[in-house]
């Protein structure tokens, strides 16, 4: 196969379900060369009404809580229950090289040789909250390629959270027991966002603290204030080695769906979501038009400097450097 395809190639690979089309395709999104930021803004064009028939599972925890092995496990149950899955996984990156550090498919081995799965690690770069920032695309192409289930995997630090929150349909947060206070180090808001805590590696001589941590990250969640979505968000515990507990957590998130669904929670939280995501990307175009003036970026300097030096207000900077960029565009 051809290194560069056509428009038309990508489309029809994708709509057929080709995961070597779709790894070219994200890529393509991923590129930020002018060319394929054109051609794949056609792609999603292309597709956009063959998308949205997923459940979009947004999953985090501390580093060595098991994501992996939990997506792994997670996402064999699913394909058993002749589901399609694509995981879509977001590694901190070198800041030398901004490549993806961990490499997903070597800790999910098993899973990446499934023929009903699609796995697609992807360095965070320097995309603010760690999500990779073409992610919302690469969800649309999985789901155009006939993907049931969508999960994101967070880095799992920093702002990450609040991210993938925005842009998934149900968010677990796996924990782990035995490590001391329980609720020591959670944030308060990262709790309020989770649709569930699932406490892991429930197995052998954990187990007794994996149902402790149970009882009290329940009584914990009671002083959460509610959601929105009107669901009471469940703790429940698993393990990845011996398979307890999955079967319970894909039932919970698909009573989580027909809830949302039913009282039509699932549909108005989409909506919102793309419209956040209309007016984020509307910045990201403002920002890069800015940036095409060097007479702009100058100013920008120079101002800055100004407001170091407590020679300007920074509103008045502020409105001095708008007053330029308005200028600039009408004599562009």
């Amino acid at each position: 196969m051809k290194a560069r395809l056509t428009i038309d190639e990508y489309t029809s690979g994708i709509l057929t379900g080709d995961r070597i089309v779709l790894g070219k395709a994200i890529s393509l999104i991923e590129s930020n060369l002018s060319t394929d930021e054109q051609q794949a803004i056609q792609l999603v064009e292309r597709i956009i009404d063959k998308t949205g028939n997923s459940i979009r599972i947004g999953i985090t925890g501390v580093p060595g809580v098991g994501k992996s092995t939990f997506i792994e496990t997670f996402g064999k149950f699913v394909t058993g229950q002749g589901k399609k899955i694509a995981v879509l996984t977001v590694d901190p990156s070198s800041q030398l090289t901004k490549g993806s550090i961990l490499g997903d498919k070597t800790r999910m081995d098993e899973l990446s040789k499934n023929n009903r799965a699609f796995i697609r690690p992807t360095a965070s770069g320097n995309v603010l909250g760690g999500v990779a920032n073409k992610t919302r695309e690469a969800i649309l192409l999985c789901e155009a390629a006939g993907f049931d289930v969508i999960v994101v995997e967070t880095v799992g630090v920093g702002q990450s959270e609040v991210a993938v929150k925005n842009m998934v349909d149900f968010f677990l947060l796996l924990m782990l027991a035995g490590a001391g206070d329980e609720l020591q180090g959670i944030k308060k808001g990262i709790m309020e966002m989770a649709d569930s805590v699932v406490i892991s590696k429930a197995d052998g001589d954990n187990m007794k603290h994996a149902t402790e941590a149970q009882a009290e990250y329940q009584q914990a969640l009671h002083l959460v204030p509610s959601s929105i979505s009107g669901w009471s968000p469940k703790v429940l515990t698993c393990s990845s080695l011996t398979n307890t507990g999955i079967q319970e957590i894909w039932k919970m998130i698909l009573k989580f769906k027909d809830h949302a669904t039913k009282s039509g929670f699932f549909e108005q939280n989409r909506m919102q979501q793309n419209i956040a995501w209309f007016q984020e990307h509307f910045n990201h175009l403002l920002k890069n038009d800015f940036r095409r003036f060097p007479s702009i970026q100058a100013e920008f300097i120079n101002l800055e400097k100004k407001i170091a030096d407590q020679k300007i207000s920074v509103q008045a900077a502020a409105n001095e450097l708008l007053s330029s960029y308005h200028r600039a565009i009408k004599n562009s």
